[in-house]
């Protein structure tokens, strides 16, 4: 059905329409690759860092996905905060994410869950990059923050929500006698959907995909996006692959003696001891700055121990660390998971300081970091680090100037700007003025285009003014006067105040 994951990864370069994004992900993920993939499609960029499979970080050249402006669309940060603080993270070289928590903007455990948040954000977005073309490169950048995505559960989500159709249909064919069914033993997987669990369930029956429709009851393309998912996923699959897997499990099963009885076990005892700090809001939020820096830092700074400590100090001060943040202390599995990571990398710290040879590395390592500080030219201006940083894509800026260029009847250069905002941030909006720009370029010939554009917009966002009365207007230069009228009215009742609707509708009905 889809190529093994070393087949996939043979090539360390090529395009995503010949291999899409989440066939990339999964072999990724099966071969627990530590890597960096980088994506290029016409002016955006993206590097998305892989560790063992799973993508940690990815640095991507669109302003509305740095971390500031995501806050800000998302309510977290006002734009007069996120203004100031990237003025101050710009002159001192400061990070925003600990700028933020340094400033009482966002608290470490918030700041955390947004990390996470537009991590999914920027990942999800590839989904849509079918016409890039990928490098897979070894050299893997230390993350700025510890953040980890569920592979499994991202390909499932973007397939199923995110990836255009075409492609989906394109990379996943079959005839139509062709059954599928359920994967035996299914170790691990990702959470599933109402929808996902009801086609899952069906799968037993072993059905066709026509069968497979009128069971579940849902059309064509949503049964068509989770099947891809969970086939992709090894959830699912063709019926003569489920048998194979059923039979190469059966031939792995030892028989085994049966476990004598158990001892009645006694009376439980109340837990005693100092109660789990999961709801201590400090202790929470100590925990998680740790572990978001926890990355960035050599074992001298991790430990917070001099370059020339002893080996009792140096014991005192694993212990000190392993006792703060002690798995035991937590109970939640989120926040347990990363005290077990952070004890995980005071134990690497404190071997690596306790042997002679790797103490003596790091020593070097730090005094050849220093004397790179010390010969450096110096710090790049704060008008130098701007002008690096608006170098970011922003669709924003193409938007206006799309606009600017549609007022002065310059229709052919305004669908080229609208077309750089729809690539950098595919809104609604945008696609509503593409739509509009592309008809007043060639009414003649891109009038039924334009229709089925707008009507797409206004199916995915059934309040958007400027939809409506696009599709209104192109409607009745095409001479469609019902859903030009449709559309009007709509327009109308959004903005009542604008009564450019009234007199639009008052010269059709004139006209016709």
């Amino acid at each position: 059905m889809f190529p093994s994951p070393s087949q996939v990864l043979r090539q360390r370069e090529g395009l995503l329409a010949d291999t899409p994004f989440p066939l990339l992900l999964q072999a990724l993920m099966v071969e627990e690759r530590t890597c960096t993939l980088e994506l290029k499609v016409r002016q955006r960029e993206k590097r998305i860092l892989f560790e063992e499979g799973s993508p940690v970080a990815c640095q991507s050249n669109l302003l509305h996905e740095t971390l500031g402006k995501y806050l800000v669309e998302k309510g977290k940060l006002s734009e007069a905060d996120y203004q100031k603080s990237l003025a101050e993270s710009v002159s001192s070289g400061m990070q925003m994410g600990g700028l933020l928590v340094q400033k009482g903007l966002i608290s470490p455990f918030d700041l955390y869950k947004q990390l996470q948040a537009n991590l999914a954000h920027k990942l999800l977005d590839c989904f849509r990059w079918v016409d890039a073309k990928y490098r897979l490169i070894a050299d893997v950048e230390t993350p700025d923050a510890s953040v980890r995505m569920n592979t499994a559960q991202l390909i499932l989500t973007g397939v199923e929500g995110v990836m255009p159709f075409d492609a989906v249909a394109t990379h996943f064919t079959f005839t139509d006698e062709r059954r599928f069914g359920q994967m035996p033993a299914v170790e691990s997987g990702p959470k599933l959907s109402s929808k996902d669990a009801r086609l899952l369930q069906q799968l037993r029956q072993r059905p066709t995909f026509n069968e497979l429709m009128e069971r579940t009851g849902f059309d064509m393309e949503t049964v068509l996006r989770r099947l891809y998912a969970l086939c992709l996923l090894g959830v699912a699959g063709f019926v003569e692959d489920v048998d194979a897997r059923a039979v190469e499990l059966s031939s792995r099963v030892v028989p085994v003696a049966a476990p004598p009885p158990e001892p009645v076990a006694p009376e439980p005892v109340a837990a005693r001891g100092l109660p789990f700090s999961d709801e201590d809001v400090a202790t929470r939020d100590a925990l998680v700055s740790a572990f978001l820096a926890h990355r960035s830092k050599d074992p001298f700074a991790l430990l917070e121990v001099p370059e020339d400590v002893q080996p009792l100090p140096l014991r005192r001060a694993f212990l000190a660390w392993a006792e703060r943040f002690s798995p035991l202390r937590f109970q939640t599995p989120e926040l347990k998971e990363k005290a077990e990571s952070l004890l995980a990398a005071y134990a690497r710290a404190y071997g690596s300081l306790s042997d002679a040879e790797q103490n003596l590395l790091w020593r070097k390592r730090r005094a050849a970091h220093r004397e790179k500080e010390r010969t450096a030219t110096g710090r790049p201006s704060t008008a130098e680090q701007f002008r690096i940083r608006t170098d970011l894509l922003d669709a924003r800026t193409q938007f206006d100037e799309a606009r600017r260029r549609l007022t002065d009847k310059q229709y052919a250069g305004a669908f080229e700007y609208f077309e750089y905002a729809c690539d950098i941030e595919p809104k609604p909006l945008h696609h509503a003025w593409r739509a509009w720009a592309r008809y007043l370029m060639k009414p003649e010939s891109h009038g039924r285009l334009a229709l089925q554009e707008l009507q797409e917009v206004v199916r995915q966002e059934p309040g958007l003014e400027d939809g409506w009365a696009f599709l209104g207007e192109v409607a009745q230069g095409e001479g469609q006067w019902a859903l030009a009228d449709e559309a009007l009215r709509k327009a109308f009742k959004i903005n009542p105040k604008n009564r450019r609707y009234v007199e639009l509708l008052q010269e059709m009905a004139r006209r016709r």
